[in-house]
């Protein structure tokens, strides 16, 4: 799992739109995005730089906080 920081996710539209982009990634089993805390959780075998790269590309800068 890669526990990723989001702090420009605010609504439900910025969710709908991490969720889609990490959902079309290979590997990426399940994606939690939390807007209170602004983090994404996603599990699976999806490399980290490939989540980075993802959500940089829809407009979502992010560092990650974990990886297990």
């Amino acid at each position: 799992m890669t526990l990723l920081s989001v702090p420009d996710m605010s609504c439900g539209h910025c969710k709908a739109s991490v969720t889609e982009a990490l959902s079309a990634l290979p590997g990426a089993s399940a994606i939690n995005v939390d807007l209170t805390l602004r983090q994404v959780s996603v599990a699976g075998t999806t490399p980290a730089a490939s989540i980075l790269t993802a959500l940089n590309k829809i407009g979502f800068p992010a560092h990650i906080i974990a990886t297990t």
